[in-house]
């Protein structure tokens, strides 16, 4: 498919700058029946992005997140070009005034993530992803370049709640790294370790939306990565994908064999 990068970030950027900063820890929310928050700046930017997609690639289709998961599976099962689209991921941080969250749009073509854009309205860095030609930051190229740390001295991104009790206790008791951080976007997540800010990631089950356009900007950034199960991340399903990850192969392989050996 032929798209307009700038364009695209042109969308993204604007609708975060106009629909999300301005409700930033200002509005009402609801809980929908996962457990998960969703509030009126969700539904305004997935309002506005998806008539602008529409309007100038009619012939794209469109899943994001607050569609309903029987319109979100007829369209992974029956699109050739599919823009997914989170359009705010980190609901509760956004909610409370944490500022960590994001807007990320993926293309998928054929069943592959093509595409992916993150942008962080409140740092304004727009991370982009295109598979084979690399990621960037801001529009300059994105390498990742490998710290040299030990697991030991490593500062590990974690998402506690969604790993199993035997392993997140041992990750407590047992502690590898050196520090650990929670964050609470998925999106941002895959960013920040594409830009070397930490160093190894774990994430128990995160949903298609969330994880890829953040996902292949990581691995266009040249980072290491499966679910604890040892498949590939990227599925073109519904189902919930757990997410191991590391800034080389030599950490990965130390990371995810601590994690397999902790997990039985």
């Amino acid at each position: 498919m032929n798209y307009n990068l700038p364009l695209l970030k042109k969308i993204i950027t604007a609708a975060a700058r106009e629909e999300l900063l301005p409700r930033f820890a200002d509005v009402q929310r609801s809980i929908k029946v996962d457990g998960s928050f969703l509030t009126e700046a969700d539904l305004a930017v997935q309002a506005r992005i998806s008539s602008e997609l529409r309007e100038h690639y009619p012939d794209t289709a469109f899943l994001g997140e607050e569609m309903s998961t029987e319109d979100q599976q007829e369209l992974l099962m029956n699109s050739d070009s599919l823009w997914c689209l989170d359009p705010l991921d980190g609901t509760s941080n956004f909610a409370v005034g944490t500022p960590y969250y994001a807007v990320s749009l993926a293309l998928i073509e054929q069943g592959v993530a093509t595409l992916g854009i993150v942008y962080d309205p409140n740092r304004d860095e727009c991370f982009v992803g295109i598979r084979g030609q690399g990621a960037f930051l801001n529009d300059a190229p994105l390498r990742i370049m490998p710290a040299g740390l030990p697991l030991s001295q490593s500062t590990a991104l974690i998402d506690f709640k969604r790993l199993s009790s035997k392993l997140a206790m041992n990750l407590v008791s047992e502690r590898p790294y050196a520090s650990q951080r929670s964050y609470g976007s998925v999106a941002l997540d895959w960013c920040w370790l594409a830009a070397s800010r930490v160093h190894v990631y774990l994430h128990g089950a995160s949903n298609i939306w969330d994880y890829a356009a953040g996902h292949l900007i990581f691995c266009e950034a040249g980072g290491v990565s499966s679910t604890l199960e040892g498949e590939a991340i990227y599925i073109n399903n519904l189902s919930k994908r757990s997410s191991v990850g590391a800034l080389d192969k030599a950490s990965f392989d130390y990371w995810y064999g601590w994690l397999r050996e902790h997990s039985n």
